[in-house]
Parts: C-alpha cells; sequence; structure tokens
C-alpha cells in the first residue's frame, strides 16, 4: 500500500495554469482548499521569481503561508514573504558566464533578490529574443539595461538566478558548452522547452539549487518521506522534483521528451493542463485518502459480522 500524500507540490506555468488566461480555474481553486481541508499541504515550485509569481496564487486566494519555491529552487518564502531559503550565485561566476553565453547569441538575464527597478538586468532591451519579447515588456518595471552585462555586478550583489533563452538547439549548445568549459561543476543548469515555439529558457542557478532539492529540504523540515510527497509537473526544470517525488505526476501537455522519460519510469500522467489535470489529480488524492481513512472502519464492520 502507498504511503498517504502528505504534501503535493505544484508547478505554475503549463501545469496549475491554464494556456490561456493567466489564471486558476475555478475547480482548480476548489480542488487546492479541498486538498488543505483535507489536511494535504500544497506547495508551490516554479521557475518564476517569487514577486512574478505570487499575485497569480494571492488572486486566486491562496493563503498566506502556502510555501512557493521560485526562481527553480534558488529561493523559497512563504507567499506572504516571510523567508525559508535563499542562495545566490556568486560573483565571479556570474561575471564569467556573461563572457561564456555570448556566442551564443541568446538574450541572458540575471535575477537578484531585490524589488523595483535592477530586479532583472539584460544587455540590450533591443536585442530581446523575440518569443519572450512579451515577458520582458510585462516585466519592464523591475528590469534594467546595462551594458556591458558584467558591470551588473559592480555594486558586489550576487544575483539568484541567471538564464539564456533562444531556440532549442541554441540553447542545447549553450548547456553542452557551459559544462566544456567547467561551468556544468559550479551551476546547476536547468533546461525549460518549449519545440512548438522553437524556444529553451536554460537556468543558471546556485549550486545545489533546484526545485527537487528545495522540494527535500521542505520535507524534511515537515517530518515526511519522499514517499508522502507527490510533484505535477510539465517541463524538465520540473524533472528533478518529480525524480525525487515518491509520486511523481507529469501533465499530459507536457514537454514531448518528458513525457516518454515519465511512461519510462512508470510515472503518472494526467490530464492537460486545459482540462483541469491538477484538479483531476488533486481530487483522486483526496478520495484515496478518505478511502484510508474509512478501510479501519470498514474492517471493524466486517469482523463484527
Amino acid at each position: 500500500m502507498l504511503p498517504s500524500v502528505e504534501l503535493i507540490a505544484i508547478d505554475i506555468d503549463g501545469t496549475l495554469l491554464p494556456s490561456v488566461g493567466g489564471e486558476l480555474t475555478e475547480r482548480t481553486q476548489r480542488a487546492l482548499e479541498l486538498a488543505r481541508r483535507a489536511g494535504i499541504e500544497i506547495v508551490i515550485a516554479t521557475g518564476r521569481r517569487h514577486r512574478y509569481a505570487t499575485p497569480i496564487l494571492e488572486r486566486a486566494a491562496q493563503p498566506p503561508h502556502t510555501a512557493l519555491i521560485s526562481s527553480n529552487g534558488s529561493v523559497t518564502r512563504r507567499l506572504d514573504g516571510e523567508p525559508v531559503d535563499c542562495f545566490s550565485l556568486p560573483l565571479e561566476t556570474s561575471r564569467g558566464l556573461c563572457t561564456a553565453l555570448r556566442p551564443f547569441g541568446g538574450t541572458v538575464v540575471f535575477t537578484f533578490d531585490l524589488e523595483g527597478p535592477g530586479e532583472m538586468v539584460l544587455e540590450s532591451f533591443d536585442a530581446v529574443h523575440p518569443q519572450i519579447r512579451m515577458w520582458v515588456e510585462a516585466n519592464r518595471h523591475a528590469l534594467l539595461e546595462v551594458n556591458p552585462l558584467e558591470r551588473a555586478f559592480d555594486n558586489g550583489a550576487e544575483p539568484i538566478q541567471g538564464m539564456i533563452c533562444g531556440s532549442v538547439k541554441a540553447m542545447r549548445d549553450a548547456e553542452d558548452g557551459l559544462r566544456a568549459c567547467g561551468y556544468g561543476a559550479t551551476v546547476e543548469m536547468q533546461r525549460t522547452e518549449y519545440p512548438s515555439r522553437d524556444l529553451t529558457i536554460l537556468d543558471l542557478l546556485p549550486p545545489g539549487c533546484s526545485k527537487g532539492q528545495a522540494l527535500a529540504r521542505l520535507a524534511e523540515q515537515r517530518g515526511l518521506a519522499a514517499g508522502q510527497v507527490m510533484a505535477i509537473g510539465d517541463n524538465w526544470n520540473d524533472e528533478n522534483m518529480l525524480a525525487w517525488a515518491g509520486r511523481p505526476v507529469v501533465m499530459g501537455n507536457g514537454a514531448p521528451e518528458l513525457l516518454e522519460h515519465a511512461r519510462r519510469h512508470g510515472w503518472q500522467i494526467a490530464p492537460a493542463n486545459d482540462d483541469d489535470g491538477v484538479a483531476q489529480v488533486v481530487e483522486a488524492v483526496i478520495a484515496e485518502r478518505a478511502g484510508d481513512a474509512a478501510r479501519p472502519i470498514n474492517r471493524a464492520a466486517e469482523m463484527a459480522q
């Protein structure tokens, strides 16, 4: 018998959110609330930075104590801002990444644990990759242009996350190139791929940072084993938390190669995000939990007959 699920970690984009609209559906909100009433903790784990994720969750009336793993595991805070963990890239590493990434032609952005202009920096607004231009415009209030990008670290502030965005092939080349020149040993690389858009976001994180490692730390703090944790995601930046959790679930709309990976490993595949896949999975967990609670009562009744 599988252990009872006590915590469910859920990605945002492509998982918790539908493809269009940017808001949780009523069914998803209701399922999360019912899970909490049943004693299941809901944790959000996203590649978004904390301040870019919180408005969505606040509008969906998620409680302030909700744990939010952001920047792909570099930062963990409660939704109300109370800190749990925060890690940063060393200055020397950050400067070196600027130089090492230039040959691959993508858009490089560094994120700092700040609020307002300078929370994120890039080298040129004019050279932004077309596929992320809408994201740049939505975050323009927090972005500064710094040219050359190495000067972004002149004030001594260490970033919590770097990323380079570009075509799928170029970003795979960038990942291979960074490993070849030694950065594979000094940063964690997490890839989010959208083959239909020919777009990849390659995140560059402090050593030891990923959604999986952040989730493992949270679970340890709560005295939970991996078997008591479910993780739900749709892309490669979710893979390490899916691999760690005892109950991994990949969305039906997930990255094609990740879906194949899930099938090979016997992971659960949920309905797509646009079919309320998260809600369906959470509802099933609640029903399973209710069934487990009723089982001793039913057994006692059988023995009395």
